[in-house]
């Protein structure tokens, strides 16, 4: 089933027990992010959270944790809320190749009901802010879908970008935005900039359940995330023409805010508690003058947690990473089996590989990290055989501790990209970059002692499977 907008998704989530109506009054700061933080503490089951009673604000509707559980993102993807993650991450792959699937154009938009613009824009009257970290230097909304189009080729369909980059409210028609530097709303930017112009955006919050996941879906530049999020849904994306930017947007926001980046306008945002477990510093970031906010008749505001994983933000970019690193590794290396990238959006890849010849994994490995992703995330890769679940851990550190000889299966490569916001690089934006080979050599590699491995009995399967009944059945 695929979900046109936030709350008929919400309403699914309620009638299979997976959405939480908090009744009793809570108040912004520290309740409504604690409570989100404490939803990826309680196991891969969580339910979204809804609040319509916090203190301070008259008539608030916030929901958070949405996808913040594998049956929630089951359940977004139109699946069975009991599939398995590696289920999800292979009917995601499975999908992929349905791409493109055009969407279809609605002139009914419900945030069509209600508009402010000019003098009159107050994002403060529309949204419930608060902060979801204490040491945040603001408010943020951290699950808006932002559109833009590139400068040099504003009738592109293809080249219009639709991204989720954080945003920190700083003022009542005033916005500080991150565009990565590796992401396609930043090569909108500099081109806008050294036209002398500013660029419009669109920002949409409160979207159906698969816009946030193809938002943060790291695609080619000339892929649309609206024919990926048709392949997902399995029929085409419902959108709609925003009224200031013509730009397209999606059918279902709850909100739509629009504006322009002011070229070389800079200002300090952050701190923020990012995804990484730490927070980022105050850096000098683009602004957004916002001229209208179109928004629905009680709008409900949608945020998410993240912080120490797992938080809602892992669940949400776990497959949306895993799959077009795989896509994109396979057109070029049939031989790659499986790519789990579900660890910190994929700062750490695990890649199952068969080879083609000696040091062939090790290609691998450096092809993944100068994918669109790589570039900018990817800085240690795990490579492991054909028929290790690159999924189970205890597989992987068996591969690690069995097969690694570090003097030779350990390639560090200084001084590569990867996005500012972790920690570990030095300068900022700056890091080496590790390669691990856990394979098994072939030749003309011939280390080591790995002759006469173990394997499953062939009846392993089949008592596996009649273990799992035995035991539901019980």
């Amino acid at each position: 089933m695929a979900y046109d907008d936030l709350r008929s998704f919400l309403d699914a989530l309620e009638k299979e027990g997976q959405l939480l109506r908090i009744s009793e009054e809570v108040s912004p700061e520290p309740d409504l992010a604690a409570a989100a933080n404490a939803a990826g503490r309680i196991g891969e089951g969580a339910p979204a959270l809804w609040f319509d009673n916090v203190s301070g604000f008259t008539d608030a509707r916030i929901a958070m944790n949405v996808h913040g559980s594998w049956r929630n993102h089951a359940m977004a993807l139109g699946l069975p809320k009991e599939t398995s993650t590696r289920e999800q991450v292979e009917e995601f792959a499975r999908r992929w190749d349905d791409f493109p699937v055009t969407p279809v154009r609605r002139e009914d938009a419900p945030w069509k009901a209600n508009s402010v613009s000019g003098a009159d824009v107050d994002l403060f009257d529309v949204l419930p802010l608060f902060r979801l970290n204490d040491g945040d230097g603001g408010f943020y909304l951290d699950k808006a879908a932002v559109v833009s189009r590139d400068p040099d080729a504003p009738e592109d369909f293809d080249k219009q970008n639709l991204g989720i980059y954080r945003i920190e409210v700083i003022g009542t028609d005033r916005l500080a935005l991150q565009p990565v530097p590796m992401h396609d709303i930043a090569q909108h930017l500099r081109k806008a900039e050294e036209l002398g112009e500013d660029l419009p955006v669109a920002i949409t919050l409160g979207n159906d359940p698969v816009v946030p996941i193809v938002a943060g879906m790291p695609m080619a530049y000339d892929q649309s995330e609206y024919e990926m999020a048709g392949a997902l849904r399995g029929e085409p994306m419902p959108i709609a023409t925003a009224p200031l930017t013509g730009f397209d947007v999606p059918w279902g926001s709850e909100v739509v805010i629009e504006g322009f980046i002011e070229s070389r306008v800079r200002q300090i945002e952050g701190p923020f508690g990012e995804f990484t477990g730490h927070y980022s510093g105050g850096r000098r970031m683009p602004v957004v003058r916002v001229e209208r906010i179109s928004y629905r008749t009680n709008p409900i505001f949608e945020s998410l947690y993240l912080g120490m994983p797992w938080t809602e933000c892992d669940y949400l970019v776990g497959p949306n990473t895993c799959v077009p690193l795989l896509k994109q590794l396979r057109a070029e290396f049939p031989e790659v089996k499986a790519v789990n990238a579900m660890y910190t959006h994929g700062l750490l890849v695990i890649i199952s590989t068969a080879k083609r010849y000696g040091g062939f994994a090790k290609a691998v490995g450096m092809r993944a990290m100068t994918t669109p992703h790589g570039l900018g995330y990817v800085s240690q890769v795990i490579l492991v055989d054909e028929d290790v679940d690159p999924f189970d851990l205890p597989q992987v550190m068996w591969a690690q501790s069995a097969k690694v000889n570090p003097s030779e299966d350990v390639v560090v490569i200084p001084n590569l990209s990867v996005v500012e916001l972790a920690p570990a690089s030095q300068p900022a934006g700056v890091t080496s970059k590790m390669i691990i080979d856990a394979t098994t050599p072939v030749k003309p590699d011939v280390r080591g002692n790995f002759g006469t491995p173990t394997k499953d009995l062939p009846e392993t399967v089949e008592w596996a499977e009649r273990l799992r009944s035995e035991l539901a059945n019980r």
